[in-house]
């Protein structure tokens, strides 16, 4: 038998391999899945052997169908619920909403339908342009924390900026105040030293679904990309900017343009329920949720129309892609985005041509030079389909832009942590703030026309008259596009 195997081996691994791969095929036929991704994974896995299915087993499972984590042990606890009553909407106050929201109130239905995300009304916005700000205002709250500190983001750095407030929270745990802190495990960079002096200290800190030689792994997981921060329940933090000396601008080196939020108020409240439910997977353990998470907020007269929509795989739906193409396709006078990484989906496509095409003024910020290679040219792949709807495309010189923004018809804005590609929308976990107000709207509007003036805009002429091997070069980007 062994002779057999030994003298066989090469033979049986294809059977086995093709036996899986049927397998497979059959799973992927009984989804009823889009019909292009299905032939596209059979191809794979029938004409590249092992291969195709190592492709299939790591990016063509329906992870959203079979949730990594299940929000419901956090969501079905009695206060949990119970915030989210108080934060309900009643019939009259959703009346005066429509009255200034006009379509976009669809967008309030939309993602309550979909995961219950409540619109607060009672909060406080401060705009943030680049981490120097925002590191000066995070580390300032932190300082003057009394009762609790919850920190969960995509990128921390044991460098300069990250050292100090790893260090911060430290001197924090040590005073008594509860701190909690998740990172990512591929995009954060924490020695083992800053980790046992974290815990030593008694700050709680967990890695967001942890890997085997993460710098190998790279994107090629379902990562945690959040950015979120809270202070006593009081003071909450969403946007772009991770943590790490890349986002200073003030060491000389290429600028970094980003943008992010500072929340006082209700909206605070359903950062932290998020923030609990990401915690509750990664630590393991059962947490103990106190009234001291989410305390009373001063009613304000200056009402600020906030709604806290995050997706990934652990939503029933892909919240943030739906509430962007619905934005989009309700606009009536112009969508300005910004965006790191545009390697979009077909729909994404043509919701932008369709309102382009309909007189809706449709300009897009991208980096002139990304930090990824295959991202800057399968970006560059999609633009003649934009281009030729006219829609207006702007290419940022000053230095790498990251923001991740969307502003609307001077009345609807997003800030978050998702960009307009397959693996914001599908893979990995993002969280967005939607803003329902003109006057930060307006504010974000004018930010957006700053950066246009550091752009170069695309012209269709010159575009079309990019070399053959430039378009090679994309073609084959794109092909990863649903990988990067």
């Amino acid at each position: 038998m062994l002779e057999f195997v030994k003298n066989n081996y090469w033979i049986i691994l294809i059977i086995f391999n093709y036996v899986v791969a049927v397998s497979a095929v059959v799973t992927i036929l009984l989804k009823n899945i889009n019909p292009t991704k299905t032939l596209t994974y059979i191809i794979v896995l029938v004409f590249f052997p092992f291969l195709g299915i190592v492709v299939y087993y790591l990016f063509g499972q329906e992870y959203r169908k079979n949730k990594i984590f299940n929000r419901k042990h956090i969501l079905n606890k009695e206060i949990i619920q119970s915030i989210n009553k108080e934060l309900e909407f009643n019939k009259k106050e959703l009346e005066k909403v429509n009255q200034y929201l006009d379509e976009k109130v669809k967008l309030i239905k939309l993602l309550h339908s979909n995961e219950n995300e409540p619109l607060t009304l009672n909060n406080e916005i401060e705009i943030l342009k680049d981490g120097d700000i925002k590191f000066e205002r995070l580390l300032n709250d932190i300082k003057s924390a009394k009762n609790h500190i919850h920190l969960e983001y995509y990128i921390i750095r044991d460098d300069n900026i990250g050292g100090e407030l790893l260090d911060l929270i430290c001197e924090k745990a040590k005073e008594g105040i509860e701190v909690r802190l998740s990172y990512d495990d591929v995009g954060s960079e924490i020695s083992g030293k800053m980790k046992s002096k974290l815990s030593h200290s008694g700050v709680l800190h967990c890695s967001f679904m942890p890997v085997l030689f993460s710098r190998f792994t790279g994107k090629m997981n379902y990562r945690n990309h959040r950015k979120i921060a809270i202070i006593d329940g009081k003071i909450g933090y969403v946007g772009g900017i991770n943590i790490g000396d890349e986002y200073l601008n003030k060491n000389g080196t290429s600028y970094w343009r980003d943008t992010h939020l500072r929340i006082i108020g209700d909206a605070v409240k359903s950062l932290q329920i998020h923030f609990l439910t990401t915690w509750d997977f990664v630590s393991g353990k059962k947490i103990t949720i106190y009234k001291s998470y989410f305390p009373d907020v001063e009613k304000k007269n200056n009402q600020i129309g906030l709604q806290i929509v995050a997706s990934g795989p652990d939503t029933d739906w892909a919240n943030i892609m739906e509430v962007t193409l619905t934005a989009i396709i309700t606009a009536n006078d112009y969508v300005y985005i910004t965006t790191p990484y545009f390697v979009p989906n077909d729909e994404m496509i043509t919701a932008l041509q369709i309102a382009s095409k309909s007189g809706v003024d449709v300009r897009l910020i991208i980096p002139e030079k990304s930090d990824s290679w295959i991202v800057q040219h399968a970006s560059n792949s999609y633009l003649d389909d934009l281009l030729k709807a006219n829609v207006k495309v702007y290419k940022y010189k000053k230095g790498f832009v990251h923001a991740k923004t969307m502003v609307i018809d001077d009345i609807f804005s997003s800030v978050g942590t998702s960009n307009l590609d397959y693996r914001s929308f599908n893979i990995n976990f993002e969280i967005n703030s939607l803003i329902y107000n003109k006057e930060n709207s307006k504010t974000l509007k004018q930010l957006f026309l700053e950066d246009i003036k550091a752009c170069q805009e695309v012209n269709y002429n010159t575009y079309l008259k990019r070399s053959k091997f430039d378009k090679v070069k994309e073609s084959y980007c794109r092909l990863w596009s649903p990988l990067i």
